[in-house]
């Protein structure tokens, strides 16, 4: 594996998987794209566009709204419970829609990079990458929001109650799934069939990524093209998907549980 400059500037397409020459194939795969994002995280980004439009709109600086993500979704706390898991579970089977669509044109799981041949290395890559990407992540929100780009994102509104630290995890592992098999795993391996250049897959992929945190302000949709960017290429370049996967959970975990630990014991969180 080579890591010169060039390789991560402009690398090479691999092998693996062949383009596809058939034009009723190419045509199905395009299809299947449109459906696969039409209903799963394009259409979230359609929806978060329009969200920031509604805010710009709004009287009040952007800086001056608020945005939840982890709400309660039912006034009897079982129910909630439940409804909380199902929203987790929906972005798993988003995950496994792309892992599915990939397996039925002969792709494993393994060859997009879900496997567990190499432990070691992948977890050191996790903690790298939520290091790398979390912190200054955080870092570039909390400017952002500062500056009047952002809303103020509440990252949890969730009651104190004994199943609130679990569920919070499970939607931190079914946001970090689902992106991660969608735009990464699936997405670059379908524009790599369809012959298009990594460095012009990875930049779409990465606009797709912001599209759909668009709703958190200006600056939710850069850093997460920036990410998108960086996790991209890291993937075209190692073929390793659970990094990507382990990386995003555990900096939303650290958001999503964080977050609602701390509000009202600190004055500085929105």
């Amino acid at each position: 594996m080579t890591f010169t400059a060039r390789s991560w500037l402009a690398p090479a397409r691999p092998e693996f998987p062949g383009a596809i020459e058939d034009p009723v194939e190419r045509r199905a795969v395009k299809v299947e794209l449109l459906i696969v994002f039409g209903i799963t995280l394009g259409l979230s980004g359609v929806r978060s566009l329009l969200s920031l439009v509604d805010s710009l709109l709004q009287p009040v600086p952007l800086a001056q709204q608020q945005v939840q993500l982890n709400v309660p979704q039912a006034a009897a706390s079982l129910i909630d419970l439940l409804k909380q898991l199902l929203s987790a579970a929906q972005l798993v089977g988003w995950g496994a829609l792309g892992l599915y669509f990939l397996w039925r044109a002969g792709i494993k799981m393994a060859q997009v990079g879900l496997d567990r041949r190499s432990p070691g290395r992948d977890t050191l890559l996790t903690l790298g990458l939520a290091a790398v990407i979390g912190i200054p992540g955080l870092g570039l929100y909390f400017l952002s929001y500062h500056l009047g780009f952002s809303l103020a994102v509440q990252p949890s509104t969730l009651g104190d109650t004994w199943w609130r630290p679990i569920t919070l995890t499970l939607s931190a592992f079914g946001n970090a799934f689902a992106e991660e098999v969608l735009v990464i795993g699936y997405l670059l391996t379908r524009l790599r069939q369809l012959g298009v250049r990594e460095n012009t897959a990875v930049f779409g992929a990465a606009v797709l990524r912001g599209s759909y945190h668009l709703y958190q302000g200006f600056g939710g949709f850069v850093g997460n093209f920036v990410m998108g960017l960086i996790f991209g290429r890291l993937w075209q370049k190692t073929n390793r998907l659970w990094p990507l996967v382990a990386a995003h959970t555990l900096f939303d975990f650290v958001s999503f549980v964080g977050y609602s630990l701390l509000k009202g014991h600190v004055s500085w969180l929105p």
